[in-house]
């Protein structure tokens, strides 16, 4: 594998499109290790000259998306000038949609977020909530909607998942007797953390198709009913301590108590 020069991506938006569309063309290329640079919320011209000195330093090459005429027409100068190469990937295809549809566009970044805003916020939402997982950057609990905590096969990961898809950003925090609990759960609005709790025969029933899942002996303290009912008891203790909105799960569908957390958490706010 060999390093090439950069590409960059210069856009009035968030350049993701950008990006994509770069990355699938040097998909087709096997032993290039191209660095990709995206060069965000360019609005201005003078935001222009430093990434063109970034590719005559750097021998890369750019790539732009932008919608504004004037700064497409600078940054394609201001490349001739400086004898870099720059790609433009929107400005052919707005002149031809332009006479297609008889009208000007409108030049404006973002439009086309802003129009899937929602759709938008889901994706960054399941980013997030799965980035989020079993107790996985406890000190980023604080950039979280909602904050699951429990015990181990509670359905914290189904139910954060679920969440997510709603546009919430989830992370969850297994509760594990032998371990404490990271002390961010108790730093952050007791308001967002939601404690699950379940019966016993029921979490002894789940924690057995996974033991059979994964070939395990039955036999173990992982699906014992004493010890079970120690780390129920362990997570009661956590949840008053941190004064955490408690949800029985038992036979209850994800969707029932996803509504129940969202109607708690909207009460709030």
């Amino acid at each position: 594998m060999t390093t090439k020069p950069p590409i960059f991506i210069v856009t009035g938006g968030t350049g993701a499109s950008g990006e994509q569309l770069v990355r699938t063309a040097l998909a087709q290329f096997e032993e290039a290790e191209t660095p990709v640079i995206r060069v965000p919320h360019v609005q201005h011209v003078e935001q222009l000259e430093p990434v063109i000195a970034q590719a005559v330093a750097s021998g890369g090459l750019i790539v732009h998306t932008l919608v504004d005429a004037n700064l497409r027409g600078a940054l394609n100068d201001l490349a001739q000038t400086r004898n870099v190469v720059a790609i433009d990937l929107m400005g052919p295809l707005l002149f031809r949609l332009s006479g297609l549809l008889g009208e000007k566009p409108l030049g404006k970044p973002g439009l086309y977020r802003q129009l899937r805003e929602d759709y938008f916020k889901r994706i960054e939402a399941i980013e997030f909530t799965v980035d989020h997982d079993d107790g996985r950057k406890p000190a980023e609990l604080a950039l979280a909607d909602i904050v699951l905590t429990g015990v181990s096969r509670v359905g914290k990961t189904p139910l954060s998942m679920y969440l997510s898809t709603l546009g919430w950003k989830v992370a969850n925090v297994p509760l594990i007797p032998q371990l404490t609990p990271p002390p961010e759960l108790f730093r952050i609005s007791h308001r967002r953390v939601i404690g699950l709790i379940i019966q016993p025969e029921q979490l002894i029933t789940y924690r057995r198709r996974r033991q059979q899942r994964l070939g395990m002996s039955a036999r173990t303290a992982y699906s014992d009913l004493d010890e079970i009912t120690d780390e129920l008891e362990f997570a009661r203790r956590v949840f008053r301590q941190g004064q955490f909105k408690v949800i029985d799960v038992t036979d209850r569908p994800i969707e029932e108590s996803a509504d129940e957390i969202i109607t708690y958490i909207n009460r709030l706010t």
